[in-house]
């Protein structure tokens, strides 16, 4: 009897397995169009866009865009979701003190701000002092409460997401910012829309664009990343670029490529 109970066992992971593989390979469409895109840009790199409705992707280079990379600025997204939830900060308003290098890759960093001002200048040392103060314990519940990438945050509180451990890809941060997007990551969904509010880019008539970028070793080689979602009406459109970055002056395309692509896709 228990030869045949671990028999059933493993067929039944094998097919759990199968069936999810076989279900996300029928929900992908590759696009020559996106491709046509970096490949005249002359930049290895692949974009998703995933629509929530519909539950399916569309993208270049489906085995980059499962392939995970650290997640680099775009989990300044999450950190805020989980300095806000568990009380680390009080909203995204509150004054952060600035703790780090008096002469900053960016100038504009070294002072104390906001949250809603330090998403939009991208500053590390606030952030890394936001990590401190939610503390790895709390992190770590909060990433996995997300389900964010692999999970992984070794034991530095504070550059996990910069250096690694942590790791995520580009279909992963699609899945991820489409639930925050509809407000239905497991956190309080004010705190969602709080996080909802300080990164959105742009808007028109009925359409929203959000995104944060990311940039691994900055200012040096390494990935760029522009993720995001467009909100047409009640319908979200997620996204996520990456690429590779070979020298500071690549930094531009990140955002650059992203809107081509949204373009090509009649999203823009």
């Amino acid at each position: 009897m228990r030869r045949k109970n671990w028999r059933v066992s493993i067929w039944v992971a094998v097919w759990v397995v199968f069936a999810f593989s076989s279900s996300f390979a029928a929900g992908w469409q590759e696009s020559s169009e996106l491709g046509r895109i970096f490949k005249t840009a002359e930049v290895a790199g692949t974009f998703v866009l995933y629509d929530a409705a519909a539950d399916t992707y569309i993208g270049y280079d489906r085995n980059r865009a499962e392939r995970r990379y650290v997640p680099a600025s775009t989990f300044k997204i999450p950190n805020t979701l989980i300095g806000l939830s568990s009380g680390a900060v009080q909203s995204v308003d509150e004054i952060l003190p600035y703790k780090g290098d008096p002469q900053p890759f960016i100038q504009a960093w070294a002072k104390d701000m906001s949250l809603r001002e330090a998403i939009v200048l991208s500053n590390v040392s606030i952030y890394q002092e936001l990590a401190r103060r939610i503390g790895l314990e709390r992190m770590r519940d909060g990433v996995e409460r997300l389900d964010y990438g692999n999970k992984e945050l070794g034991t530095v509180v504070d550059d996990f997401w910069l250096a690694g451990p942590l790791g995520i890809s580009a279909v992963e941060q699609t899945r991820f910012l489409s639930g925050l997007a509809r407000g239905t990551l497991p956190f309080p969904r004010d705190f969602q829309k709080s996080v909802r509010e300080i990164i959105l880019l742009e808007q028109g008539d009925n359409w929203q664009l959000y995104g944060k970028t990311g940039w691994e070793n900055s200012p040096g080689k390494g990935v760029g990343w522009w993720v995001g979602w467009v909100q047409k009406g009640d319908r979200v459109y997620a996204f996520a670029l990456n690429m590779d970055l070979q020298k500071a002056s690549d930094a531009g395309k990140r955002a650059e490529l992203g809107k081509a692509c949204l373009k090509v896709l009649g999203l823009l």
